[in-house]
């Protein structure tokens, strides 16, 4: 059958095909709809894991017992993630192991642009990357069967654009695999030094016996065309390199792209005058090229950073490029902000109000870091911002521990905030830390985490008591709030802030797009009480406008929560 089907659903739909049984991940766009398409075959075990470590852990366990196993993050993920990727390189496999990343050029939703091609070279583990979504579905076959061929974990590179879009793809029916044996073996899979000695060697003939079967297993090939330029190409490149071209040049499409068929490229090159790299981000497969000493193009033409395009790709071989039509008028900028009814509104506001540093983490919340709160000062890495605090203060000592804060989602802090918390009660910085709880994984779309009680299937599972947990890492002095109600935010902060240890701040409220969540009526201006003077304005919510000089509230966005409420003081904004 032929379906229209999203990349990350393709990718889905081959875990289902080739007998996949167990998946674990954590969530991180633009990765997360595999493991949430996945979770819909009843004959596939799925879960969220607390990180991105704990996830291949998860997936290598069950790898080992014999069943084929996947686990997917984004491409900051697999940083998380390097600690057992670089030694599961060493140990092999079992049944099959794919580790599925995704990448995002142009940053869309992400704090950098990393290409995780590098991950793959300095692992010496192999690397797959589908162009489209019918490639999506069907390189998970030749992966598993790679994996299993070769004893090797297997990388599958994804992007934003294949991720994200959608092409034809034709399925078939799931094939069920016998359970394959575990079988002990100490020398194999207990990386001590005197056995890890032992297996680099097979690593390293692996790769050259995986590059040999690329030449001609069929995931690269050749399409001839005009032979004036040679295009070496892959991923969303290779789809733009076609559009722009069609078969007005020769290109060689590379599906496995690392390690890179040396001997294909060369004879490729042998057939064309002029040899062109069109790859995103880094210039790996064209210094690749130079090493075999090709003359070849590619960064000299093409930019290091962001997105390609068909566009981009015809300007820079000098073809005309389309013209489009503007408009009339520049449109205004429209930055991202935190909903109307954001549980995180009314503490970030409190923190501006207080004129205190945040260091920040990774969320919804990283939102306080806009005009006009802006009330965020940092944003490193999941988990950061609490070791962060925990630095800041032991390098300025109080003239920063009774105005510096850290604040942490539950989601991130189950992820990886709490190791900082434990450095904070060990070494004793006096730290104040903000756990903004609104019970979901908010950014990616409303996934469930160890705090929800709550599974990825939505049943009833383990829950983390955050106020026993952080208590339990040493922390005596825990507070909760809502920050639904600013002045007890402040009064809060005031007195956390002033004491001389470390403590920690539970900001409750769910986020308000949550179904289960029951919100109140719309609030609406009386216009002849406001006056105009714009402090309802300041807490940014989208809800909230001035139209004739005068505040208006949006009643298709307003939920009540009555934050702007305690801004005005005259009375003005009431409930409908």
């Amino acid at each position: 059958m032929k379906q229209l089907m999203l990349g990350n659903a393709a990718v889905a739909r081959g875990l289902y095909e080739e007998g996949c049984s167990i998946v674990s991940s954590y969530p991180g766009t633009p990765s997360t709809e595999i493991t949430e398409e996945t979770a819909k075959f009843k004959e596939i075990y799925c879960e969220w894991a607390p990180n991105e470590k704990v996830a291949l852990e998860s997936a290598f366990g069950a790898s080992l017992a014999g069943k084929r196993a996947f686990c997917g993050m984004k491409h900051v993920g697999l940083n998380v993630a390097a600690d057992p990727l670089f030694t599961i390189a060493y140990t092999g496999v079992n049944a099959g192991l794919i580790i599925g990343v995704a990448d995002d050029p142009g940053m869309h939703s992400s704090q950098n642009e990393q290409d995780s091609r590098h991950h793959a070279i300095a692992s010496k583990i192999p690397m797959i990357e589908p162009s489209d979504s019918q490639e999506a579905k069907d390189f998970v076959k030749i992966a598993y069967e790679l994996s299993e061929k070769f004893d090797t974990p297997v990388l599958y590179k994804m992007c934003t654009r294949v991720a994200h879009s959608q092409s034809v793809v034709e399925t078939k029916d799931r094939v069920e695999l016998p359970t394959k044996t575990y079988e002990k073996n100490i020398a194999k899979y207990v990386m001590a030094p005197a056995n890890a000695i032992r297996r680099h060697p097979v690593v390293e003939q692996r790769l050259k016996d995986i590059e040999t079967w690329s030449e001609t297993s069929g995931i690269n090939r050749i399409e001839m065309g005009g032979t004036e330029i040679g295009i070496i190409t892959s991923s969303t490149c290779y789809q733009y390199a076609k559009e722009v071209f069609g078969e007005e040049a020769s290109i060689l499409k590379l599906g496995m792209v690392n390690p890179l068929p040396s001997k294909m490229i060369k004879d490729f090159a042998s057939k064309v005058k002029k040899l062109v790299v069109i790859e995103e981000l880094d210039p790996i497969i064209e210094n690749h090229c130079k090493s075999l000493g090709l003359d070849v193009h590619g960064k000299d033409m093409f930019p290091i950073c962001g997105e390609f395009s068909q566009n981009l790709i015809a300007k820079a071989f000098g073809k005309e490029v389309p013209s489009c039509t503007k408009l009339e008028e520049n449109i205004p900028v429209r930055p991202p902000i935190m909903c109307a009814g954001c549980p995180h509104r009314g503490m970030f506001y409190a923190l501006s109000k207080l004129k205190v540093t945040v260091l920040g983490d990774i969320g919804c919340y990283t939102l306080g870091s806009v005009a006009p709160l802006s009330a965020m000062d940092m944003t490193l890495c999941m988990g950061a911002s609490i070791s962060g605090l925990h630095g800041f203060n032991k390098a300025l000592g109080k003239d920063a521990e009774a105005k510096t804060v850290a604040i942490i989602g539950d989601s991130t802090f189950m992820h990886s905030g709490m190791t900082g918390l434990a450095t904070v009660a060990y070494n004793q910085s006096n730290s104040t830390i903000i756990i903004v709880d609104n019970s979901i994984t908010g950014m990616t779309g409303h996934q469930q985490n160890p705090t929800t009680g709550k599974n990825l299937y939505g049943e009833p599972a383990g829950k983390v008591d955050l106020e026993a947990l952080v208590k339990a890492l040493g922390i005596n002095s825990v507070k909760v709030v809502d920050p639904y109600n600013i002045a007890e935010c402040e009064q809060v902060l005031k007195e956390e802030l002033a004491k001389d240890e470390p403590s920690v701040i539970i900001s409750r409220r769910p986020c308000a797009l949550l179904k289960e969540v029951k919100h109140e009526k719309p609030l609406i201006v009386s216009q002849d009480k406001c006056k105009s003077c714009k402090m309802c304005m300041k807490i940014g919510c989208p809800a909230i406008s001035m139209k004739g000089g005068k505040a208006k509230i949006d009643e298709t966005l307003c939920v009540g929560c009555g934050v702007c409420t305690q801004m005005c003081k005259f009375d003005a904004i009431n409930k409908a």
